[in-house]
């Protein structure tokens, strides 16, 4: 009996994706630092870590709360300082916005067409998160949700785009701020943190601190693209110097050592930025600077290489949604009818961090299917004035992020 043809057999897994390394690898122009992608994606990646690991969504009575692990245990202060990376993501910012605007002068691209451009990357996944929660928000008041659950969900969703808006006003000032020196801002917070508990000014001078915080870290890599910081040097000042004033300030002048905050503390690192924030940031700058040899030569390699790229390319879907992702899952969750460990219930033990671990993989799955629906929202036609910040071909656009 003659038999029929044999099976089709699919291709191995481990040589389809060895040879997709190769083929991002090969599409990356040779001159690109690959080490400044690195940096964008790790810096995306920790502050995504750090709000699973610290947010925690309680079940109470029918009213879903926001809580924080940071608030029952102390010791964790740490994960603060390891997944708040804003500082080394408005250092890569500075660094692209730099490079890329000045790549876009020698084209002839005008700023309005090269800030729209970059504007349009950001709004347009904005928009469409928004829309998605509002219709969201109102299908929950509808069905008789209480106000007070709604509200912590709306406000996990639309806390993280305060960076968005500093991060955009800082690249619409561009052209003014690339040659201003580090030490202006950092001067602005020093008299601001000076004059608020120093001298009882009035709090609301803080929010000086918000532009003129993250403007350190932004300018720093601005002098980074001028080709400012060669050498190791300054990264080692940078880290020891920035290391030891924040030391100091916890340690001395009372700063909280949370490099977040804390529900129920009465001073944030963070909202405003203090100048132990914006300390803390220089030596996270040291160490990313300190990081770009080692970096470069890890890059190297294909798959290496391919992974970084492949967070880059949805960079922003992945930091707008990641939060979304949580309550998903925390949401499907109440469907046991009980609270689960680490989920719903109060981070007040060590027993709810090893639980909260284990729940990750899960956000990370959850995350991954949002990243599959929404993604196409980031993802746009290059062209001159939209293409990379090395003003690279826009076929290339497959291994660009900036």
């Amino acid at each position: 009996m003659r038999s029929g043809p044999a099976p089709r057999r699919s291709a191995p897994a481990g040589p389809a994706l060895r040879g997709l390394a190769r083929r991002i690898d090969a599409a990356t122009p040779p001159g690109r630092d690959r080490a400044v992608d690195a940096l964008r994606a790790a810096a995306i990646l920790g502050v995504v870590l750090g709000h699973w690991l610290v947010t925690a969504l309680v079940a109470d009575s029918g009213t879903v709360r926001g809580a924080s692990p940071l608030r029952h245990l102390p010791q964790l202060v740490p994960v603060s300082w390891l997944f708040q990376t804003l500082a080394v993501f408005f250092l890569v910012g500075g660094q692209v916005a730099v490079r890329s605007y000045a790549a876009a002068r020698a084209r002839g691209t005008s700023y309005r067409r090269w800030l729209g451009a970059r504007t349009a990357r950001l709004f347009r996944p904005v928009v469409v998160l928004l829309a998605l929660w509002a219709v969201v928000a109102g299908a929950l008041l509808a069905s008789g949700t209480d106000l007070a659950t709604v509200r912590t969900l709306l406000k996990l969703v639309w806390s993280p785009l305060w960076f968005l808006l500093v991060l955009m006003a800082l690249t619409a000032a561009t052209p003014l701020v690339a040659k201003v020196h580090p030490l202006w801002p950092l001067a602005v917070v020093l008299h601001v943190d000076l004059i608020r508990f120093g001298f009882g000014g009035p709090g609301q001078l803080g929010w000086l601190n918000v532009a003129a915080g993250w403007l350190v870290p932004y300018c720093l890599g601005a002098l980074w693209a001028r080709e400012g910081l060669r050498g190791r040097t300054t990264g080692w000042v940078l880290l020891a110097g920035g290391g030891a004033a924040t030391a100091l300030l916890v340690g001395c002048a009372g700063y909280p050592a949370s490099m977040v905050g804390v529900p129920g503390a009465g001073i944030s690192n963070l909202n405003p930025p203090t100048l132990a924030a914006v300390t803390f940031g220089l030596a996270q700058c040291g160490a990313a600077l300190l990081l770009r040899g080692p970096l470069r030569r890890l890059l190297a390699r294909p798959a290496a290489w391919a992974a970084v790229a492949l967070v880059n390319l949805s960079a922003m879907t992945v930091f707008l949604w990641h939060q979304t992702a949580l309550m998903t899952v925390t949401a499907t969750g109440l469907v046991a009818g009980q609270p689960l460990p680490g989920l719903h219930t109060e981070p007040d033990g060590p027993g709810w961090v090893l639980a909260r671990l284990a729940w990750l993989p899960v956000f990370a799955a959850a995350l991954l299917i949002c990243w599959a629906a929404f993604r196409t929202y980031e993802r746009r036609t290059p062209s001159k004035a939209t293409s990379a910040h090395e003003g690279q071909p826009a076929r290339k656009e497959m291994v660009h992020g900036a």
